[in-house]
């Protein structure tokens, strides 16, 4: 279908409005799309294409407060310019998949990088949301200060939902001081000396940001002023990587070789002392055991088994081809929340219909 291009105007969210609500009178879906960098994570799902690119730029920037907002349309490598300028950082590091990739639709999506674990995750750095439903209202949920809310915080509630809830047009975000120092060590371990290994080291005050292990290596980044990161280096031994930052660039942009051989791309999230799996195929772990990576002909239904019984969920991240079934089944009560969810912000099912679930 053709796209529908929003002008580039100073606030284009009456344009967007109009949009929405033709769309819902008609019963028409829409396929919300910022740089489409993303489009192979989720279900393929049908409608006209609204592209928010043309409703970009910072809106506010508060680098001694450490809080940015910016419309959803920002280029994401753009808001992270603006930030290293003044010493700042998106702190989960969020991965790319593209130079394309905006601020929105990162955050739809809700992909974090290597530091997630030691940071955070991307909805805990959201402050605030101005978010179009399906009905075509502009709401507005959170601010720009970090506050206790009672009840659901919609703002964190709609990162992740990948656009079937509202189309997100500002959002304001907590940013952090980027790190004095840096460094990357490399060692030699099998997976499960690793796994136990590297769980012990977070019950002690070491500055670790971003662990990483496959095929026997184990890599970790410490993160800190210059004495904290040379001590725990020195402390933990290995071998100093020269271009450690390239390697967790590649790493969180999928650019290593483990991702290029991958027809089928499995996320794994998984209680982090989990011992390794016993399911065929390669693998890279990450977030102290957290986040497992597996290239596997197995099928669908093995993998998820073998996640869920250890209390984890399978993702199918990335494969040839249409997809019907990518992300783990919903238990019963939360797929009756998701139903309400939906029903209360897009009662039509104009927006995304079935990115996540078909019948969602």
């Amino acid at each position: 279908m053709p796209a529908i291009a929003v002008s580039e105007k100073p606030d284009a969210r009456k344009e967007f409005r109009e949009i929405i609500r033709d769309a819902a009178e008609r019963r028409t879906p829409l396929r919300l799309q910022g740089g489409n960098s993303k489009a192979f994570l989720g279900r393929a799902t049908a409608g006209t294409v609204l592209d928010t690119r043309g409703h970009a730029g910072v809106v506010d920037y508060h680098a001694s407060e450490l809080v940015i907002t910016a419309r959803a349309g920002t280029p994401l490598a753009d808001v992270e310019a603006v930030l290293a300028e003044h010493g700042q950082m998106l702190a989960f590091e969020p991965p790319h998949f593209g130079a394309a990739a905006t601020l929105g639709g990162t955050l739809a999506c809700a992909l974090s990088g290597p530091r997630r674990p030691y940071a955070g995750a991307a909805r805990d750095f959201v402050l605030g949301v101005t978010l179009i439903d399906g009905r075509g209202r502009l709401l507005r949920f959170g601010g720009q200060v970090i506050k206790n809310v009672a009840g659901f915080d919609i703002s964190r509630l709609v990162i992740g939902a990948m656009g079937t809830l509202g189309l997100m047009t500002e959002i304001s975000l907590n940013v952090l001081p980027r790190p004095a120092a840096e460094a990357t060590i490399r060692l030699e371990r099998d997976t499960a000396d690793a796994i136990r290994t590297v769980n012990e080291w977070m019950r002690n005050p070491l500055p670790i940001s971003a662990v990483c292990l496959g095929d026997g290596q184990l890599h970790v980044r410490f993160s800190g002023s210059v004495g904290d990161v040379r001590a725990a280096a020195a402390k933990l031994g290995g071998v100093e990587v020269e271009d450690g930052e390239r390697f967790w660039s590649d790493l969180r942009e999928h650019r290593l070789d483990f991702f290029r051989q991958a027809p089928a791309l499995w996320r794994l999230s998984v209680p982090p002392t989990t011992p390794p799996l016993s399911l065929p195929g390669r693998w890279l772990i990450e977030w102290n055991g957290g986040q497992r990576w597996l290239v596997s002909a197995a099928s669908a239904d093995e993998i998820r088994r073998a996640a869920a019984a250890v209390g984890g969920h399978a993702t199918l991240f990335r494969a040839e081809g249409p997809q019907e079934s990518v992300f783990h089944p919903l238990a019963p009560g939360i797929e009756k929340l998701h139903r309400a969810l939906k029903a209360a912000f897009d009662p039509h099912r104009i927006l995304n219909p079935g990115r996540q679930y078909e019948t969602i």
